[in-house]
């Protein structure tokens, strides 16, 4: 082989990279999902095969009182797993909620670690509070600061975060991941809550302002060179990505 020659197989790869793939024969693509009557029941399956400890159910019944949507248990017990794989110690949350959230990181939470909390509903946060006094999570492991999330993350040192959770208002939700990136150490995960957003995000004619904000923060993060992206069908949908 000369120099510079392109082998034959070396040649045929780089054409089948360059050559985008029509959108009508993807759906022929082996390892693509096929879209079956059983997926519902498996999605429902994987949102009920961790079991919600009682102090997680008790926090999600105060949800309910509240009126809010707390993330699912799929969602819960996958955010878990994040805290726990990047043996997370300190973790910033936007979304207090009623604390369904926060006990499930609490528990991917190394021990010691720290969850700082955000919203800007001062009864939830209250809430929150006593779900977490009543699962025993001592008050040094839990700040709580209440107020407006795009006035408090900028108070936030840059690289000092393992994880940052975003569950707040899909209007300022692009300027939250902005921040929660900024605070993340490298090898930090970045979450964000409702990213299919009650299955619209997945259809292009769904043009409600909520539906469009995630779904162009779905795609800004996919795009970002600073991060590695997954897309989760847990829940509403999680995105999450770690830090380059």
């Amino acid at each position: 082989m000369c120099p510079g020659t392109i082998p034959e197989h070396a040649r045929r790869r780089r054409s089948a990279r360059a050559t985008p793939i029509p959108s009508a024969a993807r759906a022929s693509i082996p390892g693509r999902p096929i879209i079956a009557a059983d997926k519902a029941q498996s999605w429902v399956y994987t949102e009920e095969f961790i079991i919600e400890p009682d102090t997680v159910l008790e926090a999600r019944h105060r949800a309910e009182e509240f009126g809010i949507t707390p993330v699912s248990p799929g969602v819960g017990a996958a955010l878990r797993l994040l805290a726990a794989t990047v043996d997370a110690h300190s973790v910033a949350e936007v979304g207090t909620g009623t604390g369904v959230s926060g006990l499930w990181l609490l528990e991917g939470i190394r021990p010691g670690g720290v969850l700082t909390t955000i919203d800007v509903e001062v009864e939830h946060q209250r809430a929150a509070k006593e779900v977490f006094g009543e699962a025993g999570v001592s008050a040094t492991r839990v700040r709580t600061i209440s107020g407006r999330a795009l006035e408090v993350l900028p108070r936030l040192a840059d690289g000092a975060y393992d994880m940052v959770v975003i569950d707040g208002d899909p209007a300022e939700a692009a300027d939250y991941a902005e921040q929660g990136i900024r605070m993340l150490r490298t090898g930090g995960v970045l979450a964000v809550a409702d990213a299919l957003w009650y299955d619209r995000v997945a259809d292009p004619a769904r043009r409600d302002e909520a539906t469009v904000a995630m779904r162009e923060l779905g795609k800004s993060v996919r795009d970002d060179e600073r991060l590695i992206p997954a897309l989760l069908p847990s829940g509403e949908g999680l995105l999450a990505a770690v830090k380059r």
